[in-house]
This record gives C-alpha cells, structure tokens and sequence, in this order.
C-alpha cells in the first residue's frame, strides 16, 4: 500500500477514534481521538452527521468503496426481500477481495483487493481479477499456486488477532476456502461497530 494511502486510512480511524481494522500497529491505538488541532473536539452530530459517519466508516472499512458503487450496493439491498441494512452487509461480504481477507489471505482488505487486481486469486479454479466479483454460496477460493510464498500472505496467515468466521471453511495449509453461506450482522467480525440501519437511513432521506 502506498504511503499516501496508508496515511489516509490511520486518519480516518484518529476521525472516528476507533481501530476500524483492529490493527496493532493503528495510531488509535496511542491516540483516540481526530486529527489536527480541533481533534480532541467534542459535541452534539446531527441526525445526518450520525448517519453520513455510519456510512463512511462502512465504506472505509471495505477499502473506501466509491460513492456510486456504494450508493447500487444500497439500491440492490433494498430491492430484495427482507431487512435492508443485513442485505447491505451480505452483499458487501460477498466481494471477492472482502472474502479473501475474512479468509486470512491478504493482510488487509487493500492488500487483498491488490491480490485480486494483480490475478493472483482463482474462483472455482478459474482467475478473477475483479474486487467486487460478488461470491455465491459453495464457491471456493484459493491462491494460484506461485502466489502461496508472498510475504504478505505468509504474514496474513500468521495473524493470531483474526479468526476465519463461520459463515467460510479453510484450509490454512492449502491456502483454499469455500464460502458457505451468507452472514448476518452479527455473524461478520467487526473490530469497531457498525450500523448499516443508519446508513439505510442516509440514503432514505
């Protein structure tokens, strides 16, 4: 990950005060509170700043999502049946690079959205180059096999903080994995929490 966007992303969890990727090596964790002079500014959001941080932290989290494509992943969760904010959520794990990372192949979701790009991850044996290649239930995933000694893959493996969750199977020795079933809110691992309701409201106004 380059410098500049590295930076970009410690400043948006010194924003919120949060660890948003439960990193060890996050400034929040010495620092939790924004940054610049104003940071330690405390005060009372609008129903609209609650909601419009809501949606910019779910956002970042998947590795800064444009606003378009975010804004369609909204507009196909509220045209299924059943509770928006949930289907928002499925949706965004079911991206192939969010999925990789839940898998503990990529360090992070930028690391595992640059793995994607670069064609190092096969979907049912086959090369897929696109992050947001949504993933169905019983689809594998693995790394081709000249990719399985990256050192940020070694490093992602070896990350005792994370844990693969239940709604996914891996094998850890073979670098491959099945994507079981969608999650609920409270199946997916946030380090910080999220609340994609507020974000529904956002786009609901």
């Amino acid at each position: 990950m380059s410098g500049k966007r590295l930076e970009s992303k410690h400043k948006f969890s010194r924003r919120i005060g949060a660890n948003l990727w439960g990193q060890a090596k996050s400034p929040v964790n010495r620092r939790n509170y924004g940054p610049g002079q104003h940071g330690q500014k405390t005060g009372k959001k609008s129903n609209y700043g609650i909601q419009l941080l809501a949606k910019q932290t779910l956002k970042t989290y998947y590795g800064g999502i444009g606003e378009r494509q975010f804004r369609r992943y909204y507009q196909e969760a509220s045209r299924r049946r059943g509770d928006t904010g949930e289907l928002l959520i499925e949706l965004l794990e079911r991206r192939l690079d969010a999925v990789l990372y839940r898998m503990k192949l990529a360090p992070s979701i930028f690391a595992a959205r640059q793995f994607v790009n670069h064609g190092h991850v096969l979907v049912n044996g086959k090369r897929v180059n696109i992050p947001s290649f949504s993933v169905t239930d019983g689809m594998t995933i693995e790394l081709r096999e000249k990719s399985k000694q990256i050192a940020p893959v070694l490093q992602a493996q070896n990350d005792n903080t994370r844990e693969v969750p239940g709604y996914m199977e891996v094998d850890a020795k073979a670098m491959k994995g099945t994507f079981l079933r969608a999650p609920n809110l409270a199946d997916v691992p946030y380090p910080v929490r999220m609340e994609p309701n507020l974000v529904v409201e956002f786009y609901s106004r």
